[in-house]
């Protein structure tokens, strides 16, 4: 391939500060194979990024240690080598004073949000003009419990930035809320606007927003169910529309919903199964954003922490953490279901895929 079509995707993982952390793959759009171009280290598990794509900027999560031995939330930002898609460190900064799981930029790029879940937090830093990040402005702690052992605490898990960059919905596993802040993009803060309860014991992990359409869903980790929402965007507001499972009925072993995406076009909606290690494929209705059945498929692997939908919409690529390995299928445009193509990648503790 050369430069001008050259794709980079970017994989988050689990790792010590000794050993890569970060990977840069180059993507070959007509097979759908990734292969690795090169890496940083540096980083203790940098499992979750987000990418500038105007200015060509990486930002990695990971886990600092303060002078009194205390873990904290650090974010990283990296310049991107258009033609190599080689990483430079910008800058570290600290950010919420607990480990996070979750990091992302507004749609200005100028916001970088966090989600603490072990803090049970959400906190904001600014983005600088060179791409580096300023000290934490905001920081919202949330409070209370459900009714699960493992809810005993808050514990946000994501937050996503809606299509006018005016709200930012949070997705606490602990709570089982999403809850609503307004952005002051400006101002640099969250302003909590509203809160929407779930299912008690579904623990809701992450959100997506439907691409054109005024609908969203939430993958819910604990009772292995997708929700599905209309979202009036001018109000900041949910109505829910729909549960589905996750999971054929028949099983009944161990599992954990994981990451959720939409095909560009729309059409489909996939999740994905840690311990039944599957993709669910779901069509969405455009009329009234309800989801109908389509099939399950094996993610080749164990433990799909996180997944991609390639911008092009042809392939999915699945991170499989337990097996070390990057699995891809085409995905058929039609059907929305998946084949594997046949193209591994051996990765050490793969968690997030971010394309350029």
């Amino acid at each position: 391939m050369n430069n001008s079509s050259q794709q980079f995707a970017f994989i988050g993982s689990y790792a010590e500060p000794s050993s890569p952390g970060v990977y840069v793959c180059s993507y070959d759009s007509e097979t759908g194979a990734l292969s690795l171009a090169s890496s940083v280290s540096g980083l203790k598990n940098p499992t979750f990024l987000d990418i500038d794509k105007t200015e060509l900027r990486l930002y990695a999560l990971a886990e600092g240690i303060d002078a009194d031995g205390q873990r904290y939330g650090e974010a990283n930002a990296y310049s991107i080598e258009p033609n190599t898609g080689q990483l430079t460190l910008l800058n570290k900064q600290q950010t919420v004073p607990s480990p996070i799981c979750h990091i992302v930029l507004d749609r200005t790029y100028r916001n970088l949000m966090v989600s603490s879940y072990h803090g049970g937090m959400v906190g904001l830093s600014p983005i600088q003009e060179d791409g580096r990040i300023s000290p934490l402005a905001d920081i919202r702690q949330h409070i209370g419990a459900s009714i699960l052992p493992i809810q005993s605490q808050p514990r946000a898990h994501s937050m996503t930035v809606d299509r006018l960059n005016r709200f930012v919905l949070a997705c606490d596993l602990g709570l089982d809320r999403i809850i609503i802040y307004r952005l002051d993009a400006q101002g640099q803060r969250l302003i909590p606007h509203k809160e929407v309860k779930l299912t008690p014991g579904s623990g809701p992990r992450h959100w997506q927003f439907h691409p054109s359409l005024p609908y969203g869903y939430v993958i819910n980790e604990l009772n292995a169910t997708i929700t599905a929402f209309s979202y009036d965007e001018q109000q900041g507001q949910l109505t829910m529309i729909q549960t589905v499972p996750t999971l054929p009925s028949e099983y009944d072993g161990e599992n954990a919903c994981a990451d959720i995406h939409i095909s560009p076009d729309g059409r489909f909606l996939y999740g994905s199964n840690r311990g039944h290690d599957s993709i669910v494929v779901y069509a969405i209705d455009p009329s009234n954003g309800s989801l109908s059945f389509v099939e399950h498929t094996s993610t080749m692997g164990q433990h799909p922490r996180g997944f991609t939908i390639t911008p092009d919409g042809r392939f999915v690529i699945v991170a499989n953490r337990d097996t070390n390995d990057i699995v891809t299928f085409r995905r058929d445009d039609e059907t929305g279901k998946l084949t594997p193509t046949g193209h591994v990648l051996q990765l050490s503790k793969p968690v997030c895929i971010k394309f350029l």
